[in-house]
């Protein structure tokens, strides 16, 4: 053999060589490197990948009622490679009275050459259930069901503004719904299921499968039976006095910040997001921004005496109703002269809180007010709620001093007002308003709970004490508020007539957002409670807190008082007339 035969033989056999080592290391590569990749795509192209839908978590009421849940809902899906010509009619036939659609519609819908054709959605999981065995059992194939699930609210309308709702894609986006996300939602599991040619399932797919973990339940503050006795009362109160701002109710326990009861005017369904108008939407109590009125005087009243400037009894001469400062004056709805601090709270005197004011100064007065929390967000566990607007002394004008006492040159919130009162009811702590209770995973074990949070002392007990003593006054046939009384107990309580700004400056003519704020009983209250009527359509002489707020709170409270057993004081117990003495002003 020559030399250049020789070379050609060598390199066939290299070329050979390589050519099969590369072949041994491609295959090495496809049944060891890559196995598992081209495993999980034959078993993509045999099997089907099928979601385990996770439930998201309930709400529920502090004892446990239901508020809002997940129903077990399925998709239905036609696969038209597996439907034999002249079976959709058959199936049809089975399919529409249950799910409640017209033969025609449904056998349209499975007359396809589609591998995926939705049939309806929104199916509830017995009926599927019991179709697909019905098809099954006239052995018809091509039906198949996907898990799904939907969103209910028991109650409707019913604590829609705190309970929230989700968007399309699941996610919560106000309330509850939208701030406890991370606790309420729940993770899809998966599995792959391999079917016969009659689109039967075989076997699971073992290898490929991962479980739902459900999402965990949030128990709200909210007891449903006190929110109950507020929706309905807020309800009458909107037909009799058709406020066209709307109304407002909140109840707390003042000793921990629990919120019994939220709700505002208007309202909407939640079951029926598509009809729901936005403005319909807004918490008011926690978004809107109002000027307080005379409810703000137990700020200044209860700043004098913490800094034993006054004496509950010490007298403030009123100016026989009109006040010269810095060249405006100040009015008092009546001729007043000499008042205690005391009677400031019960009479409700512009002036008399004006004073008091002077005499502590810009910068203690505006202490205080951030001190009971005007001018920053609570804290309370609900989306987008507003801080207010307090200024600082030095934007104040000259008579500021003398027109923020009485609730006027300030915006707070709604949930900021009942705060407020409930320093005054628990002996001077500034409590943040909780809304919920606790979270529990799916074995009912505790995942986390909301202990009550004190934010400050405000005022000493002794002082909060004297303000609460006070205030029994306000809501007697001397004070501003005896439509407020509730037979056998003595209670304890603000009003607030503050008129509405006008957008383009000063004050809207004849417009007033009306309120009281009160405590029951006065001597240890068991509950806070705030009625706000934004706009009421009533005369003049009639558009008062003591007049329109007042009574709506008597209704909630006597309920209220029935439904914790508190027991009343038949000493205490007054007369209708007595009940139905006119109001001061406030």
């Amino acid at each position: 053999m020559n030399s250049k035969t020789k070379v050609r033989v060598i390199c066939t056999c290299f070329g050979f060589a390589i050519l099969f080592a590369a072949y041994g290391v491609r295959l090495v590569q496809l049944q060891v490197w890559q196995h598992d990749s081209y495993v999980a795509i034959a078993a993509q192209m045999h099997v089907n990948k099928e979601p385990i839908v996770a439930r998201r978590g309930a709400i529920t009421d502090v004892n446990g009622e239901l508020l809002a849940t997940d129903e077990p809902q399925a998709t239905l899906i036609a696969d038209g490679s597996l439907i034999t010509k002249g079976g959709q009619h058959q199936i049809a036939g089975l399919m529409a009275g249950p799910l409640g659609m017209k033969v025609d519609d449904v056998e349209s819908r499975v007359t396809t050459k589609r591998l995926y054709s939705v049939i309806k959605r929104r199916v509830p999981e017995t009926v599927a259930d019991d179709l697909l065995a019905s098809l099954k059992s006239h052995n018809l194939r091509g039906i198949h069901a996907e898990q799904s699930t939907q969103r209910i609210y028991p109650n409707g309308t019913m604590l829609c503004h705190v309970l929230g709702f989700m968007n399309t894609d699941g996610v919560g986006v106000q309330g509850v719904e939208s701030t406890m996300e991370k606790f309420l939602r729940g993770y899809d599991g998966f599995r792959f299921i391999e079917r016969d040619v009659s689109g039967h399932e075989i076997v699971p797919y073992r290898g490929q499968e991962r479980p739902a973990h459900d999402g965990d339940t949030v128990a709200l503050t909210i007891d449903m039976n006190l929110q109950n006795i507020v929706e309905n009362e807020l309800d009458d109160a909107v037909k009799k006095y058709k406020p066209h701002g709307g109304a407002i109710a909140i109840m707390m326990r003042p000793q921990t910040g629990e919120i019994l009861a939220m709700a505002n005017r208007p309202n909407f369904d939640l079951n029926d997001m598509a009809h729901a108008e936005p403005v319909t939407m807004k918490n008011m109590a926690i978004l809107n921004m109002v000027e307080p009125g005379s409810t703000f005087k137990i700020v200044t009243t209860s700043a004098s005496l913490n800094e034993s400037l006054r004496k509950l009894d010490s007298v403030i001469f009123c100016e026989n109703g009109s006040f010269l400062y810095a060249g405006r004056r100040l009015h008092d709805d009546h001729r007043f002269g000499d008042l205690s601090v005391e009677e400031i709270l019960e009479k409700s005197s512009n002036i008399g809180a004006a004073k008091l004011a002077l005499e502590l100064g810009d910068q203690r007065l505006y202490d205080y007010i951030k001190r009971y929390g005007f001018g920053e967000r609570t804290g309370i566990n609900l989306p987008g709620e507003i801080s207010g607007v307090i200024h600082p002394p030095y934007q104040w004008s000259k008579i500021d001093i003398t027109r923020i006492p009485m609730g006027q040159s300030v915006g707070v919130t709604p949930l900021q007002i009942a705060t407020a009162m409930c320093v005054i009811a628990n002996g001077g702590k500034l409590m943040m308003p909780q809304i919920i209770h606790e979270v529990r995973d799916e074995d009912g074990n505790v995942v986390k709970s909301y202990d009550p949070v004190e934010v400050r002392r405000v005022i000493s007990e002794q002082t909060a004490s004297e303000i609460r003593s006070a205030l029994t006054k306000v809501v007697s046939k001397a004070g501003t508020a005896p439509l407020a009384q509730v037979p056998g107990f003595t209670v304890g309580g603000k009003t607030g007539t503050a008129q509405k700004p006008d957008p383009h400056g000063g004050y809207a003519h004849g417009k007033y957002v009306v309120s009281f704020v009160g405590f029951l009983p006065a001597d240890h209250p068991k509950f806070v409670c705030l009625v706000m009527i934004d706009d009421a359509q009533v005369g003049p002489d009639m558009n008062y807190g003591g007049q329109v707020a007042a009574p709506v709170f008597r209704q909630i409270a006597e309920k209220t008082a029935n439904y914790m057993n508190l027991v009343p004081d038949p000493n205490l117990i007054i007369t209708q007339n007595q009940a139905t003495a006119p109001p001061e002003h406030d």
